[in-house]
């Protein structure tokens, strides 16, 4: 039967034509058609990947070579690292993503998977600068390894340390249709794998990492010691479940199928996922340029997919994560992933032995990237946007100006002001001087006047509304203007006993369509 295409995902067109509803088991009580990408900042050029380091902040990862951080609030001017002159950016190339040591907070180390001016993939080891954890020292990188590319193309790209502290990455089969040199299924090749290294060991010698001793190739003189699995195309993004360990890999296929696959937190390694011989869980067939014996289509030696699609539904599989934050506990243990091309998001979930999916109601389209940060909660990059993913924007209530409210744009932003002295404190009377976007004064007991205005900057190169604040005052002022629409906010705070510094922020609410 032919299926209309809100069901046409190949997992629960499986359901349905088993017999069983859709709607009969669904993922989880909240519901996911209400999730939306919350746009936290945007102009963060070619993002590539998003991490944390065990606090607040975030981590861009940027193409042209560049690591931003996200507060919270705001894209840092400064970069943590910058390694623009040691990067080939074209295509595929470029930086792609960083990985934090799990004790970071006292080593200061981190990783860094990037493509050299000779367009090799290389891992190298950073460290932060000594007193500044917002800025990283470029000239303390130590190479781990360097992986020759023999095309542009299927470079991989992840870092991820796993539960047992090892670092895992994952190099592409080096490019080229159909991996024309049988990379991926070439044990004594690093190209089209999940390699697993022990950075702790040999740390301050050269190669600045050991192998780990029960990876499942150790010991056989017809394979690389650093692998952990093989038959892959390009794995351009993997994640961990942090609760349960296990391992899931999102591999862009060639010309007809995208795949999920997951190894089980209790698995020793060594799985063979089938690339090019599979293309996810169809039957490619191909072992032109294997030069040794590789499985047949369909053999218990290959791993299959637990999620796939085909390309009428995308073009690039962006593997996600396994939701474990606090704001939908109803949503734990779901697996989010999507595509580049159509900017899909789905959500998938274990039901015995099979995987139920569903399509969200958005789409992020030039979806590059997922990432947590170190609550859970999961986050979206899409060319120069930053998203978190969040939940039914509820209608706030209205701004309702009284005596210390003032109601800016039509009543759409709520602006508020707290003073304080040594002695005392209190909040603003306010009054305006104009109407609606125009300038009030704020007043109170010593402190004469502060006035502010929110500009609609919905048109280049702001593409945001944005605030500006003066006055003529030495009393400590706190700033608070909401936007009623999105609930978001923004503080602004002017220190006792210094001069009012007047505010210009062109960057204050991303709210323009």
């Amino acid at each position: 039967m032919t299926l209309p295409p809100s069901i046409r995902h190949p997992l629960v067109a499986a359901l349905l034509a088993a017999g069983l509803s859709a709607t009969a088991a669904p993922l989880a009580a909240v519901e996911l058609s209400e999730l939306r990408p919350e746009l936290l900042a945007q102009g963060i050029s070619a993002m590539t990947g998003i991490t944390h380091a065990g606090d607040e902040r975030l981590f861009l990862s940027r193409k042209a070579g560049v690591v931003s951080i996200f507060d919270g609030q705001t894209v840092l001017a400064k970069p943590f690292l910058d390694l623009s002159d040691r990067v080939l950016v074209g295509g595929e190339q470029g930086f792609f993503s960083i990985a934090f040591h799990p004790d970071h907070a006292l080593n200061g180390y981190f990783f860094a998977y990037y493509t050299n001016l000779e367009g090799d993939v290389v891992i190298s080891r950073f460290s932060v600068s000594d007193g500044d954890p917002s800025a990283a020292d470029p000239l303390s990188e130590k190479v781990l390894l360097e992986i020759e590319q023999p095309t542009a193309s299927h470079n991989g790209g992840q870092l991820q340390f796993g539960p047992d502290g090892y670092l895992y990455l994952a190099p592409g089969d080096g490019g080229g249709g159909n991996d024309p040199r049988c990379q991926a299924q070439d044990t004594t090749s690093l190209l089209g794998k999940i390699l697993r290294l022990d950075v702790d060991v040999d740390a301050e010698t050269p190669p600045y990492h050991g192998i780990p001793p029960t990876n499942p190739f150790v010991g056989d003189d017809g394979a690389r010691d650093e692998i952990w699995a093989y038959g892959l195309r390009n794995p351009w993004r993997f994640s961990f479940d942090r609760v349960t360990g296990d391992l899931y890999v999102g591999d862009v296929g060639q010309s007809a199928r995208e795949e999920v696959s997951l190894q089980g937190a209790a698995s020793p390694g060594g799985e063979n996922y089938g690339w090019k011989v599979m293309e996810g869980d169809a039957c490619t067939g191909r072992t032109d340029g294997c030069d040794f014996e590789v499985p047949a289509c369909g053999s218990p030696e290959y791993a299959g997919p637990i999620l796939v699609y085909d390309h009428e539904e995308g073009c690039a599989v962006i593997g996600g994560y396994v939701y474990r934050g606090k704001a939908f506990p109803e949503l734990d243990g779901v697996y989010f992933y999507g595509d580049l091309c159509s900017g899909t998001v789905w959500a998938a979930r274990r039901s015995g032995e099979t995987w139920l999916t569903e399509e969200l109601g958005f789409t992020v389209p030039g979806l590059a990237s997922f990432g947590e940060d170190a609550d859970g909660e999961l986050y979206m990059a899409s060319g120069a946007k930053l998203f978190k993913l969040a939940g039914p924007q509820v209608d706030p209530a209205a701004c309702r100006p009284d005596a210390q409210t003032l109601c800016l744009n039509g009543g759409r932003f709520r602006v508020t002001a707290d003073w304080r002295t040594a002695e005392r404190q209190g909040t603003g009377t306010a009054e305006p001087i104009t109407e609606d976007a125009g300038y009030f004064w704020f007043f109170g007991p010593d402190n004469p006047e502060l006035f502010v205005k929110l500009l609609d900057g919905c048109f280049d190169p702001f593409d945001t509304f944005w605030v500006f604040a003066a006055g003529l005052t030495e009393v400590g002022v706190t700033l608070t203007v909401e936007d009623t629409e999105t609930d978001q906010v923004r503080v602004y705070e002017n220190p006792l006993g210094r001069g009012f510094e007047p505010i210009r922020d062109t960057r204050a609410f991303a709210t323009c369509p």
